[in-house]
């Protein structure tokens, strides 16, 4: 699970200097309504950056299956959420359906941490 450890530190990270972007690079070019986007999707990006941290965590000591998926659906997750919400505000292009479904993963990502506690394996 050292890859799941990356991948929260990196998602730490660019929460940080993405939320630092917008409330100092962006503040007077974007609304106050895309600054609100904007942080919706730092702020989901760091909580779930520190999910994966304790997903790794827990996976050094007793590793699982559902560990596993919860790893896989937090970093799907925070890619299509946070990412489309970065993509919808800072872009051209729209996003459509994929920050639902991003949202959708960030839920599988809970269920299969829960699920951990149950099964072993």
């Amino acid at each position: 699970m050292r890859y799941g450890i990356l991948i929260a530190a990196v998602f730490g990270c660019l929460a940080v200097l993405l939320g630092a972007f917008a409330a100092h690079g962006l503040k007077s070019t974007l609304s106050t309504e895309h600054l609100a986007v904007l942080q919706t999707g730092v702020h989901y990006q760091f909580i779930h950056a520190l999910a994966l941290l304790l997903v790794a965590v827990l996976a050094q000591s007793r590793p699982s299956r559902a560990l596993l998926l919860a790893t896989v659906f937090f970093t799907l997750g925070v890619v299509l959420f946070s990412g489309s919400l970065y993509v919808l505000v800072l872009t051209p292009f729209k996003p459509g359906l994929i920050t639902p479904v991003g949202g959708g993963l960030l839920v599988l990502g809970w269920v299969s941490l829960a699920c951990s506690a149950w099964h072993k394996g």
